[in-house]
């Protein structure tokens, strides 16, 4: 068994939903609830086939993100996984959707992190073992840091 580091490469204002499913129905099923979920939000998607010709299936509404999404998807090369760019709108915003669609299995990450996926590779194929999203802790959070915490989810709009 090999072990492989795959960078995420996004791009500015660009966040990511890693996941898992089962079906080549997936590429659709995410569509269809991205669409629904925030009608303003810019996506592209794309997901590793697993069986058959074992193609990156695509799908989205941005061509740049979908190409995007397909470099990363191809890079990662594992089974069934899928890749998820969003641009004007938050995976928090869709997460709870997405979890809902019946093909995904997992969500390894959602996140505007630069991230690193770990693969597994054998004579069968490529598996995510796991992501690096973001840094580590620096320390722990002061009261400034949570007054600011709160301030900045304010003014974001995810709390009143």
């Amino acid at each position: 068994m090999d072990l492989t580091v795959v960078p995420i490469e996004t791009g500015e204002d660009v966040e990511l939903v890693l996941g898992q499913a089962h079906f080549i129905k997936t590429v659709e099923d995410i569509h269809e609830t991205l669409a629904e979920a925030a009608p303003q939000l810019h996506f592209g998607i794309a997901f590793c086939e697993a069986s058959g010709p074992c193609l990156v299936r695509r799908s989205g509404n941005d061509p740049e993100l979908v190409a995007l999404a397909v470099r990363n998807a191809q890079a990662i090369g594992a089974g069934h996984s899928f890749v998820v760019l969003l641009r004007d709108g938050h995976p928090v915003s869709v997460l709870n959707r997405l979890k809902q669609v019946s093909e995904i299995c997992t969500i390894f990450c959602a996140t505007a992190n630069p991230v690193q996926v770990l693969l597994a590779e054998t004579d069968l194929g490529r598996g995510v073992l796991g992501v690096i999203d973001g840094g580590s802790p620096r320390g722990v959070e002061s009261s400034h840091d949570e007054d600011q915490r709160k301030a900045l989810l304010r003014r974001i709009g995810y709390k009143l």
